[in-house]
């Protein structure tokens, strides 16, 4: 009699590669995963925390107190905090006094494109270090077909994706759909098409989901 399939559970990530809750939630998720020993099938969708902005961006600092009041002695706090997250599950958060928020648009249908042929997260993580890491615009066509290319996606069909825009439906879709359904904030994490979680919840918090899945799937 063949061996059972290992669980492995589906989670439906909302985020944007702007957000640093998201890449943190997420490390936090596989963290969890190692714990537990479960694998999961993460599958990314589009939300842009800043859809109206500019190509140019904003400085981060003025964008922060415009739409938060954030001042300056809490966003370096906040800076700090971060790092210090992201240290210990092994990403590293760069972000200094000039770092800028930009529009990412074009970063999600870059996201979209390399689902199509299956290295999905490759792209998203790409993206994740590019901005937080690295510092990199990533709503510039050049730097995003350069990202692209180090992960060994083409060039030129990069260019010629962001060129003609052919995603850019499918991610105003997407996006609507999670709106519709009620999010509004991210990262949101849906498990297996019924639990929602809202927010960088935790290691403990995500190895319980995993968990309370697997209970629920025996």
């Amino acid at each position: 009699m063949p061996s059972p399939a290992p669980f492995e559970p589906e989670v439906d990530i909302v985020s944007d590669v702007v957000c640093p809750w998201c890449i943190i939630g997420y490390l936090q998720l596989q963290k969890a995963c190692a714990i537990t020993g479960f694998r999961t099938k993460v599958r990314w969708h589009p939300f842009e925390l800043n859809p109206k902005m500019p190509d140019e961006g904003q400085d981060m600092r003025a964008h922060l107190a415009e739409k938060y009041g954030t001042t300056t002695a809490q966003s370096r706090e906040t800076r700090q905090q971060l790092a210090a997250l992201g240290a210990d599950l092994g990403f590293a958060f760069n972000l200094a006094d000039d770092s800028r928020m930009v529009n990412t648009f074009r970063a999600h249908q870059m996201i979209e494109w390399a689902d199509e042929q299956g290295r999905q997260n490759v792209m998203k993580q790409a993206l994740f270090a590019a901005h937080f890491s690295q510092g990199r615009d990533v709503s510039s066509v050049e730097t995003l077909a350069d990202i692209a290319a180090e992960q060994g996606f083409d060039r030129g069909q990069a260019l010629a994706v962001l060129g003609d825009a052919r995603f850019a439906a499918t991610v105003r879709a997407m996006q609507n759909f999670w709106i519709d359904r009620g999010i509004r904030g991210v990262p949101g994490m849906v498990f297996q098409k019924k639990h929602l979680l809202t927010g960088a919840q935790g290691v403990d918090t995500y190895v319980a989901m995993l968990n309370r899945l697997a209970g629920e799937a025996a």
